[in-house]
């Protein structure tokens, strides 16, 4: 199948037949995935829509191979956990596609990454090796080709004199961190950055007590003095993401899609603007697996776009409580 042609989708239909396509392939490509279809007494036979295709649990990945390829991995993304805990390791054989995803991504949303000075605000994942995350933003760091666009450890004082001069150049800025480093720079230095993009990548990552997204935004809005708190939506074992501009109203690309499955019974769905357990489809991870039930709860709005609401609660044995981020 011809694999780049996910980003010339632009309707619903053209979604449809993209996803059968890569269901299709991966059935017959990828032996974790044709396992578990199997064990479900699914087959491309009788799969004529989206809701009809098996959604593989992302924990395979900590304990599978999860590859519907046979060429070499060009780089293994690994996730963060806790001491003792296993790891998600996605092993990825074309890194182009997962070039194209985000960069296709980026500009979708906020346009050319060339105009941007981009600072980034991720110690959780410097600190670690695999991260993806530090892998598409270091990319859209050296693309922007801005000389003040970076990586900022624990360099809080260093940050704060960039931002300073960046404001008198009135340079589109984009500040991405993780939320406890974002949080910890805000009860340093109070700014004023109304022109300026601050988005938030995930949690406290254990640093720091969770928040609520609601009340995490109201601070973060506070710190910065902007109107709203961006957000990137993306994990270790997918190759796309999903962006909110405020709200915490997520919207994805034209190759990615979000479902909501009933937290009892994971093969039914949850009708518009009810929680549950978010579903992916991403199109881009057609070497790996394109269809993964993650550990998130949430909602999916008429329109398409979703909210992230929590985590399943002790998911890694069953998941039925929440636990709010």
């Amino acid at each position: 199948m011809k694999q780049n042609a996910i980003f010339n989708i632009r309707t619903e239909e053209e979604f449809l037949t993209q996803a059968l396509h890569t269901f299709q392939f991966q059935y017959r490509n990828n032996p974790v995935y044709h396992s578990f279809c199997s064990h479900l007494n699914v087959h491309p036979g009788i799969v004529t829509s989206v809701d009809q295709i098996p959604f593989l649990p992302i924990e395979f990945f900590k304990s599978k191979s999860v590859v519907s390829s046979n060429n070499p991995a060009e780089i293994i993304f690994t996730s963060s956990g806790t001491t003792g805990s296993e790891t998600s390791k996605h092993s990825v054989t074309a890194l182009e596609l997962y070039h194209e995803s985000y960069l296709k991504a980026f500009k979708a949303f906020y346009g050319t990454v060339e105009d941007y000075c981009i600072l980034a605000l991720l110690p959780s994942y410097l600190e670690r090796t695999g991260s993806s995350l530090i892998y598409m933003v270091e990319d859209l760091i050296a693309k922007s080709k801005h000389p003040k666009s970076g990586f900022f450890l624990n360099e809080y004082d260093q940050l704060y004199q960039h931002i300073l001069e960046l404001q008198k150049t009135n340079t589109k800025l984009l500040i991405i961190g993780v939320s406890f480093a974002l949080l910890e720079f805000t009860e340093n230095y109070q700014l004023l950055l109304p022109n300026t993009i601050i988005m938030e990548t995930g949690g406290m990552k254990g640093r720091r007590k969770e928040l609520v997204r609601q009340e995490l935004h109201q601070l973060l809005s506070k710190g910065f003095g902007v109107n709203e708190i961006h957000s990137e939506y993306g994990m270790t074992e997918l190759l796309s993401q999903a962006y909110s501009k405020g709200h915490g109203v997520f919207n994805c690309p034209p190759w990615m899609k979000v479902l909501v499955r009933d937290t009892e019974d994971p093969l039914t769905y949850q009708k518009i603007g009810k929680t549950g357990g978010i579903n992916v489809i991403d199109l881009a991870n057609v070497n790996s697996c394109s269809f993964i039930a993650t550990q998130d709860l949430g909602k999916v709005h008429k329109d398409g776009s979703f909210e992230v609401i929590g985590r399943f609660d002790n998911s890694d044995i069953r998941g039925c409580n929440l636990m709010l981020l």
